[in-house]
């Protein structure tokens, strides 16, 4: 999907094709639209290429006249989609947004929708300014961290509620969904280191022009990221105390069940032997009548109970 935007008398809107100081925003484009880019607007096709690429890091990059930046963007999985590698359990993942800027275009590629660039092309953003490439790229990498701190407030919430139900009962699909939530965090601390570097890179000003109306912008810019990295590294270390504690529990709850195990197997255990005993095919046992051994064998089991009652076996 391909579409072209320009800011016109302060508003952003949808043209019918590129032209100068406008915003081309190309989503899952098809090999047609990706030739259209590197022939009609000459657009670099190692950045095209890089721009889809999923293992793609975090990076900068200048060739001529052409800037390419690569950032991650958070992204919530879909569980609908039909995806046999994907790994199911995880919640939040994070995929790599390709911004080119040229003198006449700036150009965001993607693999899949991504709700920051929605919203700025539905106009919910105030302030865009699509001719001025510097601005509009810390524009969107302010909500791209802003998007964080977003997903990261709703792994906190989804903990917490899959910890609520843990506390009356403990399912395997509550624990997977917590691993999920940890991998997720991983991902996400992961893409946030690389978008800091990026962004002090950018900020030395040697990749892009920086004006003096942008330096308060990159600072915000700088603090969002810096407080998503402090969030995600406390929720990660919630998270992983919360699964060792319930790793502990779900261990110590075997162990007494095993325990109950085998002092039922104990007392089950006592008249075998003394029916077995009375079994055998010989001569001059004691009182060879069948109420003495059920009888000893009741008495052996009340005295091997009290004993395990004693040593709390039974709890």
């Amino acid at each position: 999907m391909l579409k072209f935007f320009k800011t016109i008398d302060g508003k952003i809107e949808q043209i019918k094709r590129e032209e100068p100081g406008c915003w081309v925003m190309a989503v899952h484009p098809t090999a047609e639209e990706l030739q259209y880019m590197r022939t009609a607007m000459e657009l670099d096709s190692d950045f095209l290429s890089a721009s889809l690429d999923e293992e793609e890091i975090s990076r900068t990059e200048k060739e001529e006249d052409q800037t390419f930046v690569v950032v991650d963007v958070p992204y919530q999985v879909d569980k609908d989609e039909e995806d046999e590698e994907e790994d199911k359990s995880v919640v939040f993942t994070t995929i790599p947004l390709g911004i080119i800027i040229t003198p006449d275009y700036f150009v965001t590629i993607s693999s899949k929708q991504s709700a920051v660039l929605d919203n700025i092309a539905s106009g919910l953003i105030r302030g865009i300014q699509t001719r001025l490439h510097t601005r509009f790229l810390l524009t969107i990498l302010l909500r791209i961290a802003q998007r964080f701190l977003v997903h990261l407030r709703q792994i906190e919430k989804i903990s917490s509620s899959m910890e609520s139900q843990m506390h009356s009962e403990t399912k395997n699909a509550a624990l997977i969904q917590l691993m999920g939530l940890q991998k997720s965090l991983v991902y996400i601390s992961s893409s946030l280191r690389s978008n800091e570097a990026t962004l002090k890179r950018i900020s030395r000003g040697n990749l892009l022009t920086l004006y003096e109306e942008d330096e308060d912008l990159m600072q915000d810019v700088l603090i969002e990221i810096h407080q998503a990295m402090e969030m995600s590294e406390i929720y990660s270390n919630v998270l992983a105390s919360t699964m060792e504690a319930y790793a502990s529990i779900i261990s110590n709850n075997l162990n007494t069940v095993m325990k109950v195990q085998a002092s039922a197997t104990i007392l089950l255990t006592i008249p075998t032997i003394v029916f077995s005993y009375y079994g055998m095919n010989v001569s001059g046992l004691q009182y060879p009548i069948w109420w003495f051994p059920t009888l000893v064998s009741l008495i052996l089991m009340l005295v091997a109970m009290g004993v395990l009652l004693k040593f709390k076996m039974f709890k």
